[in-house]
């Protein structure tokens, strides 16, 4: 369904154990309009994962709304650096 790529893995892998609780991380998906949607990767907490998709991949572990799961059908997720910034960048066909 989605994959992710070394970097990503990598990056879900440190940022859930810099949180305490964290069990992964959590991809949520907000309509931006006529531009199409907007991507938010936050801290995934036990209790607010029953409605959530469950994708493990490398030895890290990302949620999605299970309303949201269709719109990322074969999408990859990656995580850039930069030297302004980093972060992760999606490509959703």
């Amino acid at each position: 369904m989605i994959k992710l790529t070394e970097a990503a893995i990598a990056a879900i892998q440190e940022k859930t154990a810099a949180k305490a609780g964290a069990v992964g991380l959590r991809l949520s998906i907000k309509s931006t309009g006529c531009s199409g949607n907007s991507y938010k990767m936050e801290h995934a907490m036990a209790e607010d994962l029953s409605a959530d998709d469950k994708i493990e991949q490398g030895g890290s572990v990302l949620y999605i709304p299970k309303i949201h799961s269709w719109m990322l059908m074969g999408m990859e997720i990656d995580y850039a650096h930069s030297a302004l910034s980093s972060g992760f960048v999606f490509k959703n066909p």
